[in-house]
Order: C-alpha cells, then structure tokens, then sequence
C-alpha cells in the first residue's frame, strides 16, 4: 500500500500533461483546537488560483465545531462563506452551513476516513443581481499511511490519497469528482504541512471541465488533552 499511494499520485501528474491543460493553485490554511475532550473547532481559510496560478480569484473561509462521539466517529456543524471573481471583480458570492459525519476504521498502520457531508447554499451574483440556492451531498474516502513510523507523530512523513463524490438535486445530478493524491510532514507538535496533486471533473448541462490543482497547506493543530491527535483534513 505504501508503495502503490505514490504510483498513484505519478499517474494522476501525469493524466495532467497528456491532456494539456493549465494547472491551478488551492492554498489553504487549516487551525483544529481540541478545547475539550469531546469537542473540536475547526476554521480554514483558502485562496484558489483558478484561471491563472498566481492571480489568486477563489476565496474562502469557514469554520465550525465537531464532537467526539468516539475516537473514531465525530459528527460536525459548519459555516462558510465563498467567493469567486472574474476580471478582478466579484462574480459569485455563497453563504454555506452544512452538517457532517466522519466515520474512521483502522488496519495496520492504514487510516480510512469516510465523510458524509449535506449542504445547504444560498448564491447571489452581483453582476446580473441574481439570487440562487442549492442542495449538495457529498462523500468522501481518504486513506492516509505513515512513511516512517507507525502512527503520525512529530517528524513522521504520510502518504495520502482520496476520492470524493458530489451530488446536487438539479440536472446533471452526478455534479463532480475528485482524485486527491500527495505526501505531508508532521513539523512538531502544532504544525504540519501537506502538498499534492488534485484532479477535480466539472460535470454540467453546458459541458463538462477538468481542473488541475497543485495543493499546499499548512495545518495547525492545538491539542490540550494528553493524548494528541494529528488532523489532516486535506483538499475541501
């Protein structure tokens, strides 16, 4: 398994030179502060270089508060608000709330994390003073393994790849998918840092896109309990 997470993350690069299209950047700041034994906040901001890699003209920011039903089953409710621009004005402003689960099973030294995420969004567009909402449903499966050492602690190297679904309550209703694949490094105690290669398929009425991310994060975890838990929430 170790050895296939990387083969993986080659041919996803490589899918993206064989179809000659642009690359973006999706940055991303993370914070998880486990204040409680049972709960955790949970905020991140991003800046996204859709069209052009270094012109940032995707914005967003969140957060939230999750619980500790088990260590391994943590529900989740958030907020968010989102923004994309063209020509260097707004083109597109979301307000977000949605209602999350996690489910985590273990074997060996593998970590399998299932998401299952409903949303809510309200849109408004500034240009053509247009109002819109939507429903979406999401699912998302995220392996994670350690490189050199059996759990993630401060110095381990991880490999990490995942698959996640969307779907939407208009036409088409199968809406997008992602391919997640890349490698982080657990700093210390606070931080860690995560980069990789995130392919995302557009589906729509109008045609579909494919989007090409080079994704770096910088994750910081604030843990107050004697056991500490290492987040990586990866590419969202």
């Amino acid at each position: 398994m170790k050895k296939s997470l990387p083969c993986l993350f080659f041919l996803m690069v490589s899918s993206l030179f064989f179809a000659q299209e642009h690359i973006s950047s999706f940055n991303a700041v993370t914070l998880t502060y486990q204040f409680h034994p049972k709960f955790f906040l949970y905020g991140e901001v991003q800046l996204r270089g859709i069209e052009d890699y270094a012109y940032p003209d995707y914005y967003e920011s969140k957060g939230g508060i999750g619980y500790n039903l088990t260590p391994n089953h943590k529900p989740f409710v958030g907020i968010g608000r989102y923004a994309t621009y063209k020509n260097h004005s707004l083109d597109k402003e979301e307000f977000r709330v949605w209602l999350q689960d996690i489910l985590i099973f273990k074997y060996s030294v593998l970590k399998f994390e299932n998401r299952f995420r409903a949303e809510k969004s309200w849109f408004y567009e500034p240009q053509k003073d247009l109002h819109s909402d939507r429903y979406r449903f999401r699912y998302r499966m995220n392996v994670s393994v350690p490189l050199n050492s059996k759990s993630i602690s401060p110095g381990t190297v991880f490999a990490n790849a995942y698959s996640e679904i969307f779907f939407v309550t208009e036409k088409p209703i199968f809406a997008r998918n992602r391919l997640y694949g890349g490698f982080g490094y657990q700093v210390d105690e606070i931080f860690g840092v995560a980069s990789g290669y995130l392919w995302q398929r557009e589906f729509s009425s109008s045609g579909n896109k494919n989007l090409h991310f080079l994704y770096f994060a910088l994750n910081i975890n604030i843990d107050d309990s004697h056991e500490k838990h290492y987040h990586f929430p990866g590419a969202d």
